[in-house]
């Protein structure tokens, strides 16, 4: 590749700034084990502090043994939109973590919805030719009426104890818990950090 666009004394400063972003890249890349998304397993999405309480639920939950998050999140139409929505969202969802920009509430976008539904369809193929036929007619969704499936109407890790959050290996959380500013919880120990302390400033508001 021929550089003779870039005058010489400014080739050592390119070669440096290329050097310094792919190193970047590589860091975040490492940090982040943006290699897990590639597959299917629930501990990545709760690589994500915020998704413990999806995580705790789905745990406890009926889905646990037969579906995972992608099975339910990701659609599956093709090899092609199933690795371009996952591309997509994982830049979103990293962008989101990284700048905190995170809601109080999680919810569903818009274009997550029909997605949701085609793969509600999808599993429960023979129980939705039921409903079709039998039914009445309207613009419901599956969770209209399933509400608790499966994350359950209250979704937090005080409402569902005794759960364990796993972490992915090879991550170094203190280094991360220095990057972005947070607390994690200690490996084994059943409590999220944010549950325990809002568990301590209550245990103070008692009365003795």
């Amino acid at each position: 590749m021929s550089l003779g666009f870039v005058p010489v004394a400014w080739r050592p400063i390119c070669f440096a700034a290329l050097g310094a972003a792919a190193g970047a890249a590589l860091f975040v890349g490492y940090t982040s084990r943006s290699h897990s998304y590639l597959g299917d397993s629930p501990e990545t999405c709760v690589n994500c502090h915020v998704m413990g309480p999806q995580y705790a639920t789905w745990q406890h939950s009926s889905h646990a043994d037969v579906a995972t998050c992608n099975d339910c999140h990701v659609p599956h139409d093709s090899f092609v939109s199933t690795y371009s929505y996952k591309a997509r969202d994982g830049l979103w969802h990293a962008t989101v973590f990284t700048m905190r920009w995170e809601p109080q509430a999680i919810r569903l976008s818009d274009k997550a919805i029909p997605v949701i539904e085609a793969n509600c369809r999808r599993c429960h193929e023979r129980t939705v030719e039921d409903v079709c036929v039998r039914g009445r007619p309207g613009d419901l969704r599956c969770w209209d009426c399933h509400r608790d499936v499966p994350h359950g109407t209250v979704r937090s890790l005080s409402a569902t104890p005794d759960v364990f959050r796993p972490q992915l290996r090879g991550i170094d959380q203190a280094m991360l818990d220095s990057l972005i500013g947070g607390r994690q919880a200690q490996p084994g120990n059943i409590e999220d950090s944010t549950t325990k302390e809002i568990s301590d400033e209550r245990e103070e508001q008692l009365p003795e």
